[in-house]
Formats: C-alpha cells, structure tokens, sequence
C-alpha cells in the first residue's frame, strides 16, 4: 500500500481508544470519582502542576548546575577516510550512500569526513563538513569533496 493523502493513518499501537468515558457511572468502570481515588489535592481541579513539592523547593532547582548549555550547538558526525576504503573506484559517496552501507547509523546535525587513514580510490564524496587534510587526500587521487 502506498503512503498518499487519502489513505493517511497513525503508526500501529500509537493511538488510543477515544471512547473512554470517565465518570459515567460504576457500570462504565471508570465511574464515581473518575480514576482520581478518594479526596485529597490530587482529587481536586487545579490540582498542582508536575514537579511542584507543595512550596518546598523542587527538584529541578535544588540541584547544582554547572557551565554553558548551548541550545544551539550541533552533534557533528565524524567519519574517517579509512572508512570509505569499501567504496568502489568513482562512486558517489552521499550522506544516503553511508547511511545504506551502514558507516552512519543517524545522521544527527551533519556529517564530517576526517583525514585518519589512506584512500587508494577516487571518490566523489558529499559530506557537510571536510577537515582540509582529508579534503587534501581526496583530491590528490583526482576525486571531489563536496560541501553540501
């Protein structure tokens, strides 16, 4: 079956019944008082948000917090020229090709090829990133290294 606009539908197991009724009596088994057990906060609307410790102060500002967090910082895949010795002589070597041969199992913000190792081969390689000695290598054997 092929994936098309008419005939879209959530992934298997990822989506609940939306039939379920609570407080509809005892014979719906989820009656009375709903799920929320026997009064108390927790039983009550506006019911305190996750994470609130009654004005203790909570959790996640009790523990120490240390450096810089970048929020934008990237997670740069690094491969090494060595591993694209299992290419054949001028193939075109793609983010994609390296996912299918299995060097690169996620991809994360990008892909760098690193210049450990000897290549023997001429290559066409597409990556997002070089380091220039590996940059060096490639084009010494008459192939490209591509900025994509």
């Amino acid at each position: 079956m092929s994936l098309e606009l008419s005939n879209l539908r959530p992934a298997e197991g990822s989506k609940h019944s939306d039939n379920f009724r609570r407080g509809r009596g005892h014979g719906s088994g989820n009656g009375k008082t709903a799920g929320k057990g026997h009064k108390g906060q927790k039983a009550r609307s506006g019911a305190p948000r996750a994470g609130f410790e009654g004005g203790q102060m909570p959790l996640y500002r009790r523990i120490p917090k240390r450096g810089f967090h970048n929020r934008n910082t990237k997670e740069i895949v690094a491969i090494n020229l060595e591993e694209l010795e299992r290419f054949e002589a001028g193939a075109t070597v793609s983010v994609d090709t390296l996912i299918e041969t299995g060097i690169v199992k996620n991809p994360r913000d990008g892909v760098k090829i690193l210049g450990r190792g000897e290549l023997t081969k001429k290559l066409n390689v597409q990556a997002n990133a070089f380091s220039a000695s590996a940059k060096e290598k490639i084009e010494a054997l008459g192939g490209t290294a591509e900025v994509i």
